[in-house]
Parts: C-alpha cells; structure tokens; sequence
C-alpha cells in the first residue's frame, strides 16, 4: 500500500504538468464550456481519453517512438495547426454571423474536440513520448502490465475534474457576459487557437 500510495501521489504531481498546461484542448474547452457548461469538460475529457488510453498501452509495448517513425512529429504537427485553424475559423464564422445563445447543448462537438484535439496535439504527444514515459515504465517495472492500468486509473480523474471544473467557471462567466462581450470573448479565445497553430509549424 505505501509503495502505492508512493507511485500514485507521483504521478499526480507530474501529471499536473499536463493536465493543467495551458493549450488547444484548455482553450477549446472554455470555448465550449461557454456554451455548455460542464457536461461539456466532461464530454471532452472523454474524448480524450479515447486518444490517451490507446497511447499509453502503446507506449508501453513499445510501439510508437519518434525514433522508429521519424515523421511521426511533423505529420502531427502538420495536421494540429490545420485543425486549430479550421476550428478557429468556424468559431469566428459563428461570433460574427449568429445570435449567441448560452446553454446551446451540442450532442457530439466536445467530445469530437477532446479526440481531435488530443490526437493532433504534438505537445501531448510529445508529454507522453517525454515525461509520461518514465510514469510508464516505473509502473511496468512495479506492477508488470498490470501498472498500466494502475497509472492510467491514477492520471485520468485528473483530467475528468480539471476540464469539468474549467467548463463549469466558463460557463457561470458567459451566464452574465453581454452578447457583444461574449462575441469578442469567442473571437480572442480564437486567435489563441490560431497562435498556438502557428506555433506548432513554426516549431516544426
């Protein structure tokens, strides 16, 4: 139990590195939670759970590395800024064009994000290929395969309660946002989207 509660209180802290870094998938959560609050987080958090789990196990067996597929970054690279600047370009589109209503419920927009916007990340991505990896191999090297299970249970509530908790502030702040205030929130939180797009190519 000690060496448990040892291993978990770990990667609670180093994933707190990840988890509430400021990024695509943070911003693109407020942009939702906006909307809807935090079902919303949730939905996202699923999605990109969807992204993580199957990396993690992968990692594991040592499948992917950056070494064994040399394009593997830019192909992620490439395909991260097209989609930030797709989904930034629509978001504007929808600011500048619609009425803006809070509370608009989207069946599937949050939890598409939390899998896109996970998958064509190259700093999560690179996170896992970096500082998740020692996570993995220590839990392998404790627990066998059965560590990645103990790893992943241990990590993932944290982005279940962190993008709920910022999907719920964002959306008690657009309850009592003007209509022209949240039309120019949605546009900055755009250009962000767009900065970090332009980041990942200029990173390449």
């Amino acid at each position: 139990m000690q060496e448990f509660l040892g291993f978990a209180l770990t990667v609670v802290i180093i994933s707190v590195s990840g988890v509430m870094s400021p990024g695509p998938l943070f911003t693109a959560n407020i942009m939702h939670g906006l909307k809807e609050g935090t079902q919303s987080g949730l939905k996202i958090a699923a999605g990109h759970t969807v992204i993580e789990l199957p990396l993690i196990i992968l990692l594991a067996v040592g499948v992917i590395s950056l070494e064994t597929i040399p394009e593997f970054k830019t192909t992620i690279v490439l395909l991260g800024a097209i989609g930030l600047f797709g989904f930034a370009g629509l978001q504007i589109k929808n600011a500048l064009t619609k009425k803006i209503q809070t509370g608009i419920q989207v069946k599937h927009g949050a939890f598409l994000t939390g899998v896109l916007f996970s998958a064509l990340n190259p700093f999560f991505i690179i996170w896992w290929l970096t500082i998740g990896f020692k996570l993995i191999s220590d839990s392998i090297e404790i627990w066998s395969y059965w560590g990645i299970g103990i790893l992943f249970g241990v990590h993932i509530w944290m982005d279940f309660v962190w993008l709920g908790f910022v999907a719920f502030s964002a959306s008690k702040a657009g309850n009592i946002l003007s209509n022209q205030n949240y039309r120019i929130l949605m546009i900055t939180l755009s250009g962000v989207l767009i900065y970090f797009g332009i980041s990942f190519v200029l990173g390449i």
